[in-house]
């Protein structure tokens, strides 16, 4: 999940246009996602420019790619949903994606996204900390509700 130098540290990056958002998450997350795996530290975004950038950054600097991307879906222009798309599509190896959404309807579109796993609104702790546990063990490819 990580590089061999910086094992005890997963490096997630949570993108929405809402710091309000990007705060629950981080705090609803915590230090550690589950029991096992190791804490973690954030990058945040608030456009999908940053969110390739960060990632971009570091490949540059020669880092391993975020361990899972927590994405919001409700972000206005390209959202979490298009954003995760186009990375797939883009990126030899995308990070696993947790998508977060308004409605259960949208699991169909999270599907097209190759998202990971799904939190659903309104976010819950539990919720989002057993759903970046998910991406991060999850098999690449298959969407998995959380919460």
């Amino acid at each position: 999940m990580t590089d061999q130098a910086d094992a005890a540290t997963l490096d997630l990056l949570v993108f929405s246009d809402d710091a309000t958002v990007r705060r629950q998450v981080i705090d609803g997350v915590g230090r550690r996602p589950a029991k096992g795996l190791s804490r973690v530290s954030w990058t945040e975004a608030a456009t999908a420019e940053g969110v390739r950038l960060a990632i971009k950054d570091r490949e540059k600097a020669g880092k391993a790619p975020f361990a899972a991307l927590v994405l919001d879906a409700e972000t206005k222009k390209l959202g979490g949903m298009g954003l995760a798309h186009e990375l797939f599509t883009e990126l030899e190896r995308r990070p696993p994606v947790v998508l977060l959404t308004a409605r259960p309807q949208d699991d169909w579109l999270a599907a097209w996204a190759k998202a990971e796993v799904v939190v659903p609104r309104p976010l819950d702790p539990l919720s989002l900390q057993e759903g970046v546990a998910r991406a991060l063990r999850v098999r690449r490819g298959s969407v998995t509700p959380a919460g």
